[in-house]
């Protein structure tokens, strides 16, 4: 992944504040060339800076109210079989490795408790699976963001 300069900075915070903005209305917007802008937009897509859109898309809106925090333990040298396997599940949205403890830290969303419940066990049932802990998301306080770090990085914050 490429490093993202103050320019680029500038143009993802743009960006964010207008999903929808044209590469003239980019540039306009940021006294740039239409083709710097266009040119950069392509490199920040290609080199993986810019996450793939459905990232904007909420569960809630598709019938998943409730979503849940799962740690896993699994038996050594598993964790690529079961992460393989965490993937063929639709409701496992993110799939993250951790030192400690659990190896991995599994986002899940479930239409209600059973439907959790049937998540869970289909997780449990998955071969290198040894524990499961699972935590329900109550609220979110400080959704997902990136905007504070873009503002830095295009030198508009310092703290």
């Amino acid at each position: 992944m490429a490093d993202v300069d103050a320019t680029d900075a500038r143009l993802l915070l743009a960006l964010a504040d207008d999903p929808r903005a044209s590469v003239m209305a980019l540039s306009q917007r940021l006294g740039l060339a239409r083709n710097t802008v266009q040119a950069r937009l392509a490199r920040l897509e290609s080199n993986g800076v810019l996450a793939p859109m459905d990232r904007r898309i909420r569960p809630e809106a598709l019938g998943y109210r409730l979503t849940a925090y799962a740690t896993v333990q699994v038996v050594q040298r598993g964790l690529a079989e079961v992460s393989d396997a965490l993937a063929g599940i639709p409701e496992v949205l993110q799939v993250t490795g951790l030192s400690g403890a659990a190896d991995l830290l599994v986002e899940v969303v479930a239409v209600d408790a059973d439907d959790l419940w049937r998540i869970t066990e289909q997780v449990l049932a998955i071969p290198g699976v040894q524990r499961l802990d699972t935590a329900l998301a109550l609220r979110t306080f400080v959704d997902h963001r990136v905007g504070p770090l873009l503002e830095r990085a295009a030198g508009e914050r310092h703290e």
